[in-house]
């Protein structure tokens, strides 16, 4: 698939999002810096983001005229591809002269309002990248945003400190609830991973860097199997699993639980949502802050 301008200022921008405005055709309103044209609608009080500032916002991203006449195309709605939820973002520094997050610069928390690049410009800026075919001559990328907050990069860390100590929490005492009902007595390590040997195995623990073949299945706390290479109807399962042993080619969990096992062991590692995807959500059946139960078992060690 090309490069786009589509791809270029979703990925490299990060994100973009907004709320229409009635008064967003107001070319009169508009003003002109660091290669872009914005207008602030809703002015609320508070500090302009800076550069690596956390920012949540909504942004309807358009193509079109400007001119209050002609009707835009909507290219992206964050609101109906986040589900209704703002998208995170934090701000860097333009890649190039007429990136829509040169704008975002003049915006607070509160704020919404539009920026706006001609597509003119867009094209004299990057010669070597092919615009996408709904960008004529003459129209505008038009970005609708609308700030829902700003936090600096020291504040967004100390939250993010906050909401993981208090997840953690969270997750020890679901997972000692779930223990207690199946008459479960795992080992702890110090980073709070839970897990039971079966069959130790022979030889030394796998080390570092070693080739580890596996066969596993992953579930979540309710029994939900959301993973598996040992169910017959996956095509996974046809396909040996092998992973370096700690150097993160799997999530922190699973990678520190290797490194207790040898060779034809068979265990059950718990791993607490912090050691598995965090926040993310994977989608279908893995939510977000999911704990991770995975049943594994070492076929080989090289």
């Amino acid at each position: 698939m090309k490069k786009t301008v589509l791809f270029l200022l979703l990925a490299q921008s990060s994100v973009l999002f907004a709320q229409s405005s009635d008064n967003a055709t107001n070319n009169s309103d508009f003003k002109k810096a660091n290669g872009v044209e914005y207008k602030i609608v809703k002015d609320a009080d508070g500090r302009s983001i800076q550069i690596d500032d956390l920012v949540e916002l909504n942004v309807v991203w358009k193509v079109g005229k400007n001119d209050g006449v002609s009707k835009d195309t909507v290219v992206v709605d964050t609101r109906k591809t986040n589900n209704g939820k703002p998208v995170t973002m934090t701000l860097t520094a333009p890649k190039f002269v007429g990136d829509m997050t040169a704008g975002l610069s003049f915006f607070s928390a509160g704020d919404s309002g539009v920026i706006r690049v001609s597509v003119d410009s867009i094209k004299q800026n990057l010669k070597d990248v092919p615009l996408p075919d709904f960008a004529k001559d003459g129209d505008y990328f038009i970005y609708e945003v609308n700030i829902v907050s700003v936090k600096s990069k020291e504040e967004a860390a100390n939250e993010q400190k906050l909401l993981d100590e208090g997840q953690k929490k969270t997750d020890d005492r679901l997972l000692n609830e779930y223990f207690v009902k199946h008459n479960i007595k795992p080992l702890k390590t110090a980073s709070g991973l839970y897990y039971i040997i079966q069959e130790k195995g022979t030889g030394d623990k796998i080390a570092k860097g070693k080739s580890v073949t596996l066969k596993y299945t992953g579930k979540l706390l309710d029994g939900t199997v959301f993973d598996s290479n040992e169910d017959p109807a996956k095509a996974e399962s046809k396909e040996p699993f092998v992973v370096k042993a700690g150097e993160g080619m799997v999530i922190e969990g699973f990678d520190e639980g290797l490194l207790l096992l040898k060779k034809g062991a068979k265990a059950t590692l718990y791993i607490p949502s912090g050691m598995a995807y965090g926040r993310q959500s994977m989608g279908g059946s893995v939510p977000e802050n999911a704990i991770m139960i995975f049943d594994i078992r070492v076929t080989s060690v090289k």
